[in-house]
C-alpha cells in the first residue's frame, strides 16, 4: 500500500497534507518525508493491518467511511490514497460531525456528512460512486447496514472492509457465534477474501474484507 511503512509491530503513514500531528501522534522524519505513527488499539483498520490483512487502497480511490467518528482513522486513509483521492465520511453525532468539519478544512480530500448509515438513501444525493467502502458502526444490524451501503455505493467488483463488534449484536452470546453468523450471510452476498480477529488490539471484535460481486 502506498505511503505505509509496517515496521515492527508498528505502522507508519507519510503524511500529505501536514508534518504535524492531527491526533497527537508520533511523527517520524524519514528519507522520503515525514511518517504519522498510527495506533492500532485506536483503529480496526490498523489493527486489521497488523493481523495480516492486506486491503487494496490505492492512490486516487474514492472511499466511503461509515462511522467516521472524530476521524482519526480517516487522517490515516487521508494520506494513503492523497490529494487525488476523496473520503466521503459519515456519522450521526452532530458533535463528532462537528470535529470532522475542523479536520476536512485541513485536509481537502476529505467530506464530512451527518447521516445515519442504516438510511443511506438521506445522503445518496451526496456521496458518488466508490472503490472502497469501511464501516465502524455498532450498531445490532451491522452486516445489513455495510451491505446495503456496498450494493449502493461501491463499484461493481470494488472492495470493503466489514468490522463487527459482537457485544452490539448480542451480548448474551459468545462473540465467535454470532461472528460465524455474520459470516454466514456476508459469504451469501459477497466474495470474502480475508475474515480476521482483531484481539489483543480490540475485544470482541472481527473484521471482514470483502469483494461486491455484482
Amino acid at each position: 500500500m502506498q505511503n505505509v511503512i509496517i515496521d515492527k509491530k508498528r505502522i507508519w503513514v507519510k503524511a500529505v497534507y501536514d508534518k504535524n500531528p492531527d491526533f497527537d501522534e508520533n511523527v517520524d522524519k524519514k528519507m522520503d518525508g515525514f511518517y504519522r505513527s498510527w495506533d492500532a488499539r485506536r483503529s480496526k483498520l490498523a489493527a486489521a493491518m497488523l493481523k495480516g490483512v492486506e486491503p487494496k487502497i490505492d492512490k486516487g480511490a474514492n472511499i466511503l467511511y461509515l462511522g467516521a467518528s472524530h476521524g482519526y482513522t480517516c487522517s490515516y486513509v487521508s494520506d494513503i490514497i492523497g490529494k487525488s483521492g476523496l473520503i466521503y465520511a459519515i456519522d450521526f453525532a452532530p458533535r463528532v460531525v462537528r470535529d470532522l468539519w475542523f479536520l476536512c478544512e485541513k485536509r481537502k480530500n476529505m467530506i464530512p456528512i451527518m447521516g445515519d448509515a442504516s438510511q443511506p438513501q438521506t445522503y445518496f444525493h451526496r456521496v458518488g460512486l466508490c472503490d472502497f467502502i469501511f464501516q465502524d458502526v455498532a450498531q445490532k444490524n451491522q452486516v445489513d447496514i455495510f451491505l446495503k451501503n456496498l450494493d449502493m455505493f461501491v463499484k461493481p467488483n470494488g472492495l470493503g472492509m466489514l468490522a463487527i463488534k459482537s457485544r452490539s449484536i448480542d451480548i448474551s452470546r459468545k462473540p465467535q457465534a454470532v461472528f460465524n453468523e455474520c459470516r454466514n450471510v456476508i459469504e451469501s452476498k459477497t466474495k470474502l477474501i480475508d475474515y480476521k480477529l482483531l484481539s489483543p488490539y480490540e475485544k470482541d471484535h472481527c473484521i471482514f474484507y470483502v469483494q461486491k460481486t455484482q
